[in-house]
C-alpha cells in the first residue's frame, strides 16, 4: 500500500536520493544535473508551498511532489507542481496517484486551476499520464528543454480547470 504524506525533514535524505539519478539524468527537469542534496532541499521543499512523499508500506520512498502557486498575486489562484517518481518504482501508477492527490491538495489550498510550465516532449509517459488524468497540452514550446541525451527538445505547457465560476 503506497501512502502520500507531508514531506519531513527527516525524509530529504531518501528523498534526494530516489531524486538524484533523476536529477542527474537530465532528461525531465530542468534543474542542474550537477546539484547536490542542500540545492535540492531548497528549490524543492523550501521553495515552495507544500511537499509531499509517496512511501511504500515499509517506508521507502517511492515519488515525491511539490505544489506551489504558478505565479505571484493575480496569477496566484492557478498551482504549478513538480513530481519525481522513484526509477525502481515507474509504471505502477505512482504518478498518477501523486496526481490525483495534487488535485485534492489543491482545492483544499483554494486553487482554482492546474498548470505544468514545462513538461518535457519526451517524456512521454509524464504526458500521457497527465493527459489521461485531464490536462491538455494548451501549448508547445519549441527546443524549450535542453535534454542532456538529445540536445533542444520541445516543452508542453499543460492544464487543467479545477474549479469553475459556474
Amino acid at each position: 500500500m503506497v501512502r502520500i504524506r507531508p514531506l519531513r525533514l527527516e525524509d530529504w535524505p531518501a528523498t534526494w536520493q530516489m531524486m538524484k539519478p533523476v536529477v542527474q539524468a537530465g532528461e525531465t527537469l530542468a534543474f542542474d544535473p550537477a546539484m547536490d542534496a542542500e540545492a535540492g532541499y531548497a528549490v524543492w521543499v523550501q521553495a515552495v508551498q507544500q511537499a509531499f512523499v509517496a512511501v511504500a508500506a515499509d517506508g521507502q520512498v517511492l515519488g515525491t511532489y511539490h505544489i506551489k502557486p504558478n505565479g505571484p498575486t493575480l496569477a496566484a489562484h492557478v498551482c504549478n507542481c513538480g513530481y519525481v517518481v522513484a526509477t525502481t518504482a515507474r509504471r505502477q501508477g505512482i504518478g498518477s496517484l501523486m496526481f490525483s492527490h495534487s488535485q485534492d491538495q489543491a482545492l483544499r489550498l483554494g486553487f482554482r486551476a492546474m498548470q505544468f510550465n514545462l513538461v518535457v516532449s519526451t517524456n512521454t509517459a509524464a504526458v500521457q499520464a497527465w493527459q489521461r488524468n485531464g490536462m491538455a497540452i494548451v501549448g508547445t514550446l519549441p527546443g524549450a528543454f535542453e535534454h542532456q541525451r538529445l540536445g533542444f527538445v520541445d516543452a508542453h505547457v499543460m492544464f487543467k480547470v479545477l474549479k469553475s465560476d459556474e
